[in-house]
């Protein structure tokens, strides 16, 4: 079946249509596999919800195809910027934040990849995004950086790590559930810079972790706890979408209600929030990707649906929905 007819099979409206909302996650691409562009985005931010700003996170789009390996990535954001000057002349949600890729195992020498993404990106470049989700079992895929296992404990990735901060830019962190210890460790020594663990911190439900949720939980949780004692490391409250955490949303034989991925995801998205305060914590789409589980409605839905239930204030509501997000990557309204 279609994915669109798929996600058509499921329509809701937005349970609170007025409730501001800054998405700080998502992707652009133009691949030979799929594209997903402004007005692919503005569809999905538009679709019911009030999402007024957005920050694009990298993935490998629009490299540079000649010029030195290191520069390459620059490409995408020259290729974001463009996008996101067309969202500032359109009826939609403003793209207001890039977040690129830079090689930090380079060491200090990224200075110069930050430099040249921080004049690409039209005032918009915030920080980057250097994944080391990896895992053991040849049944879990890596991340698309190729990353070696036990990265984040490497010289140099943490010199490239301290001069990000140094310049005044900020971390996404991807990893898998068990490698949370290994950022716990990297924020201790190196503590001065921004970071935001992107995903939930990636609780795996495939391969040797199917079925294990309990386990997976059990692990993640007091790494969470851990790595909550650092102030400056906030969390992305999402990529519930993903096939990769198991919990089959994409082979549903129709598209789930906001219910249904509440009922699944309100647990650990409360810990969450319960561990790092709503200050810390920020609701994301992760669009495209997410788009294999659920529409974009049904997604801030189900969050909108936790966020009664957990009987959030509306200021905690706001931290949630807007104001992390752009505290966190230093947005303006």
């Amino acid at each position: 079946m279609d994915k669109s007819e798929w996600l058509a099979s499921t329509i809701e409206e937005a349970i609170d249509p007025d409730e501001e909302i800054v998405d700080p996650h998502h992707h652009l691409w133009d691949f030979p596999t799929g594209t997903y562009l402004l007005p692919d985005l503005h569809l999905d931010t538009g679709s019911s919800h009030n999402v007024a700003q957005t920050v694009f996170v990298e993935c490998s789009a629009e490299y540079k195809d000649d010029g030195p390996e290191h520069l390459r990535p620059v490409g995408e954001i020259e290729f974001v910027r463009q996008q996101a000057e067309l969202s500032m002349e359109s009826d939609g949600a403003e793209i207001a934040g890039i977040v690129g890729f830079a090689d930090l195992a380079r060491g200090e020498a990224v200075e110069e990849v930050l430099a040249a993404q921080d004049a690409a990106g039209g005032g918009r470049f915030r920080g980057i995004r250097h994944a080391n989700a990896w895992d053991a079992s040849d049944q879990i895929r890596e991340s698309h950086t190729k990353p070696p296992p036990g990265l984040l404990g490497h010289a140099d990735f943490r010199a490239g790590f301290a001069k990000l901060g140094q310049m005044g830019f900020s971390f996404d962190a991807w990893m898998f559930h068990p490698q949370v210890e290994e950022l716990v460790e990297l924020v201790q020594a190196v503590p001065d810079t921004p970071v935001v663990l992107d995903h939930l911190g990636g609780p795996l439900g495939i391969g040797p972790y199917a079925g294990a949720r309990e386990e997976v939980r059990a692990t993640l949780r007091p790494a969470l706890e851990k790595l909550a004692e650092h102030e400056h490391v906030m969390v992305k409250v999402g990529g519930i979408g993903m096939s990769i955490y198991g919990v089959g949303l994409n082979r549903l034989p129709e598209a789930p209600s906001s219910e249904h991925v509440a009922e699944l995801w309100s647990e650990d998205i409360r810990h969450c929030v319960d561990t790092f305060g709503p200050n810390r914590c920020m609701f994301e789409s992760n669009f495209p990707v997410d788009k294999q589980g659920c529409s974009y409605t049904v997604l801030f839905n189900a969050f909108q649906r936790i966020a009664d239930e957990a009987g959030w204030s509306s200021a905690e509501r706001s931290e949630l929905f807007s104001g992390s997000a752009r505290r966190f990557y230093r947005l303006t309204q």
